[in-house]
Formats: C-alpha cells, sequence, structure tokens
C-alpha cells in the first residue's frame, strides 16, 4: 500500500525563519532596523496568553523587537482603538497585532479596522483584505500564506490545478480561496450550505480542510494523488479521559489515497508564527522604502 508523503510543516517553519533572522541581521547591521511587533492581548484567556507567549519568544529568536501590550477584559472599545492608535504612530512597532477573540462588548472589526493598514501583519484590515483579491500588493493572512507555501513544496507550477477550500472564513477559508485563485488554480469555495461535498472535494487536484469538524473528511472523499493541506485542531477526546489533538481529514485512512498531506500537529500549525515574523519584517522594509526581502 502506498502512503501520501508527509509535509513537514516544522522542517518548513524552521527554515523561514531562519531566513527571517538572516534578513532581520542583515537590517540591524547595514541600516540599524530592528523591525519589530507589537501584541495586544486584551483580558486572560489562557490559550490567548499561550500563543502571546509563543509570539514573542518567536520574534526574539529571530532578532525581532517584541512588545507585548495587556489591558484588562473591561476596557472600553474606545480607550482600545486610542491604545492602537499610539501603536500605530510608534516608529519602534512595525507589526500590530491584537489577540483574538476579544471580550463580547468591544466590536473585532472596529478594532481590526483601527490598525495602521501597513502593519496589519494579521493580513485582516479591509484594506488588506482588498488588495488580497486584487491582487495588489499588501499583508497576507498567516495561516493561509503558511499553506500555500507548504502547497509549493509539492507543486513547482500550482497554474491549471483544480483547488477545492472547505470552510468560508474570514480567517483562513477566503484568503486561501484568494491566494490559490492568484496562483492560477481553479478554486471551488465550499461550506456549510454546499450540496455533494464529498463528490466535489473528489475532483480537487488541491484540498484546503478549514472547518473545525474533527476528521471529516475521509478517504473516499479524496482524488486519488491529490495534496489535502488540513488546516483543522481539534481536542479528541480519548477513552483515559485525556484528549489528543486531530485535524479535519481523519489521517490514516487519507494517507492511503492523497499524493500529499500535512499533518495534525505538525503541518500547518508552525508555519502561522513563521508568515507571522515574516509579515513583520516585510512590513519594516516597506515602511521605510526598502525591497521586499525574498522569504
Amino acid at each position: 500500500m502506498v502512503e501520501a508523503k508527509v509535509i513537514d510543516g516544522k522542517t518548513v517553519a524552521a527554515g523561514l525563519r531562519s531566513r527571517v533572522a538572516d534578513v532581520a541581521a542583515q537590517l540591524r547591521s547595514e541600516m540599524n532596523v530592528t523591525a519589530g511587533l507589537a501584541t495586544v492581548l486584551v483580558g486572560n484567556d489562557p490559550a490567548s496568553r499561550v500563543y502571546v507567549r509563543a509570539k514573542a519568544g518567536a520574534c526574539s529568536a529571530a532578532g525581532l523587537g517584541s512588545f507585548e501590550i495587556r489591558f484588562p477584559a473591561d476596557i472600553s472599545e474606545a480607550t482600545l482603538v486610542t491604545e492602537i492608535e499610539k501603536l500605530n504612530a510608534d516608529d519602534r512597532v512595525d507589526g500590530v497585532l491584537v489577540q483574538l477573540p476579544l471580550p463580547p462588548h468591544i466590536d473585532s472589526y472596529r478594532i481590526i479596522g483601527a490598525i495602521d493598514p501597513a502593519k496589519d501583519v494579521d493580513g485582516f484590515h479591509p484594506i488588506n483584505v482588498g488588495r488580497l483579491w486584487s491582487g495588489a500588493s499588501g499583508l497576507v493572512p498567516c495561516t493561509p500564506q503558511g499553506c500555500l507555501i507548504l502547497l509549493r513544496t509539492v507543486h513547482d507550477d500550482l497554474s491549471g490545478a483544480g483547488a477545492v477550500v472547505l470552510g468560508r472564513s474570514n480567517l483562513v477559508g477566503k484568503p486561501m480561496a484568494a491566494l490559490l485563485l492568484a496562483a492560477d488554480c481553479t478554486v471551488t469555495l465550499l461550506h456549510s450550505k454546499s450540496r455533494d461535498m464529498a463528490a466535489m472535494c473528489r475532483r480537487a487536484d488541491i484540498l484546503v480542510a478549514a472547518v473545525g469538524r474533527p476528521k471529516m473528511v475521509k478517504a473516499d472523499w479524496i482524488k486519488p494523488g491529490a495534496t489535502v493541506i488540513d488546516v483543522g485542531i481539534s481536542p479528541l477526546p480519548l477513552p483515559d479521559g485525556g484528549s489528543r489533538v486531530v485535524g479535519d481529514v481523519d489521517f490514516a485512512s487519507v494517507c492511503t489515497v492523497a499524493g500529499a498531506i500535512t499533518p495534525v500537529p505538525g503541518g500547518v500549525g508552525p508555519m502561522t508564527i513563521a508568515c507571522l515574523l515574516r509579515n513583520t519584517l516585510i512590513a519594516a522594509c516597506r515602511r521605510r522604502g526598502i525591497p521586499d526581502p525574498l522569504l
């Protein structure tokens, strides 16, 4: 039985982080520029604290400046907007990231819209979303960008490939579809109201699963030899009361059909922070009129 090639996201991410560190060191030595990322955390959500800590550690390891700003959960929306405007004006800060989710009383769309698009390293600002869909230069959401980088480790040329994206979220599904269109794929975007999803997936040369439903995608959904990118991450309860992390794809069965596949964990996940560092460095260069580094 032939099994799919497993796309090692950890290794690809490590290579990208190494390249970011090299360019960051060059900027410091030749131009006295230290790219800086500000992460804004509102409240004390445990998962958010872990993510922010991981981002700060990654910045330090890559030689980027890191600024962690914390606010209580009861901060007013207006005050938070004012604090973001301060970061927009801070020349030490090249990237501003507001850790989501925000408390219910705060409109996340207003907060994202308050970030300077040139510092929006998450790529969620409406201006950057518009630039992505129109083909103009902008900052691209990190997880979809990481998926595309992983795809390019398998495919030298994506032109003409039939791609299916499962999920239409603003964070992953929609920007992933836009990136695949820009790579000249023929793209189908599926969602909870789509009919005959399995049949449509079976026609895909590339399948990106981003719905958050554990092991939803089975082997009979996969075209033989297709490349499968699994963005999902869900805890799966175990009989002993513990849990393990799984993706949207039933990895064991799909491996027997697909040509290449990302694992969970160790696939897309490591690419997200690596692409965040990449975006921060690109933002630093663009703000200063420096050509984009080759990352």
